[in-house]
């Protein structure tokens, strides 16, 4: 995007800016001066309360905050489905996968929810509205990164402009197929290159 904006419950749009990102995560800090927000919106503007997401029970009623298709704020609510889920690089649920960990919901996750809070029946955020998974043969899934993941994130942006605390071991893995294994000696299977 070129520019961004915000538009708070009053319809006031104000300018944004971009603090960080993290793309691996689909999470992003933007911030609004608050110069640039009129008072009467300013006495509008509550402060979202953070939850545990650590704390959630599968089957925990949730709420899901956005703006569905672009149409506006809207509000859908679900259960907790599973916690611990993960997509691979495609969306697609894979165990093995070493993405984030997500919280699995049934309330309707739309395009423009992403980036919306999951919300438990305190009206504590416990997550962060990020993807779906759509096909024929089954009803959307939709998932949320949990917020007690993002915290330390969130801070990381703030500080750093993006998520500095990544673990990296530095090494690529290879397979030792038969031939390669004649050639160089080495017993078939997995080579690990630094």
């Amino acid at each position: 995007a070129d520019t961004l904006s915000v538009s708070f419950i009053d319809n006031q749009v104000c300018e944004a800016s971009l603090k960080g990102m993290d793309s691996t995560n689909d999470l992003a800090v933007i911030a609004v001066s608050l110069g640039n927000i009129s008072s009467d919106t300013l006495s509008s503007i509550s402060t979202a309360v953070i939850g545990d997401s650590d704390s959630l029970k599968v089957g925990e009623q949730v709420v899901a905050i956005g703006n569905a298709l672009g149409y506006g704020q809207s509000v859908t609510t679900g259960i907790v489905s599973a916690k611990n889920r993960q997509l691979d690089d495609n969306g697609q649920a894979e165990e093995d996968s070493d993405g984030v960990n997500l919280i699995q919901t049934d309330a309707a996750i739309n395009p423009g929810n992403s980036g919306g809070p999951l919300v438990n029946m305190y009206g504590q955020v416990i997550g962060i509205n990020s993807a779906k998974i759509a096909e024929t043969d089954f009803e959307g899934i939709g998932f949320a990164i949990p917020i007690s993941d993002m915290r330390a994130m969130v801070q990381d942006i703030i500080d750093n402009g993006s998520v500095t605390n990544k673990p990296y071991l530095g090494v690529t893995a290879g397979t030792v197929n038969m031939q390669m294994s004649q050639q160089a000696g080495l017993s078939q299977g997995v080579c690990l290159y630094a």
